[in-house]
């Protein structure tokens, strides 16, 4: 279904250049930057310049449930620093939005593990929640985007660390290795 979208006007999402190396430069890809305000701001740019066929975001995630190397498929999405419980919106849902927790927009991949994958604003070095099972700093707005805009959207991260207490060392060893993952899960589709 979206190979076809993949040759037609596609755009890939990277957060840094070292999660694409040099991997995805035939592929002129889009970098955000961290955090999801850089990620809104740049996708945004991005679809007003001209619209893409399908966003492909790739890069690097901790997860204490998948194993450290592998490629997941995130096809629901959660802003896990959003808190307004105390006015009465659930837990990870941005009141008076509409939207419910859980933010359900991703592409499926055959063969591919599928992810929940918790957005924030922060380095995640505690993970405990059963809510989300990938943890990064870009993929909900990006998501939210896609839907809004009715484009396609295709979520694959790299696990890098377990996010937990080692997870800030244990990216900056693995992060190289996502580039290779990521491109060799995308020419095998």
């Amino acid at each position: 279904m979206f190979k076809k979208l993949l040759k037609e006007n596609p755009v890939f999402v990277f957060a840094l250049e070292s999660e694409a190396s040099d991997k995805f430069s035939d592929v002129n890809p889009l970098f955000i930057g961290v955090g999801k305000v850089n990620a809104a701001y740049h996708l945004t740019r991005k679809i007003k310049e001209n619209k893409p066929s399908i966003i492909v975001n790739l890069g690097s995630a901790g997860s204490n449930h998948f194993d450290r190397g592998s490629v997941v498929c995130c096809t629901k999405f959660v802003q896990r620093d959003m808190d307004a419980t105390m006015i009465g919106a659930k837990m990870y849902e941005t009141p008076f939005s509409g939207v419910g927790p859980v933010l359900e927009y991703g592409l499926k991949v055959d063969g591919l593990d599928e992810g929940i994958c918790g957005t924030g604003d922060s380095f995640e070095v505690n993970h405990n929640t059963m809510v989300y099972n990938v943890i990064d700093m870009e993929a909900y707005p990006l998501a939210y985007i896609a839907q809004q805009e009715q484009i396609p959207f295709l979520c694959l991260k790299y696990i890098s660390d377990g996010a937990d207490d080692s997870a800030a060392e244990d990216w900056e060893t693995t992060v190289k290795h996502a580039a290779e993952a990521l491109r060799k899960t995308l020419d095998n589709f």
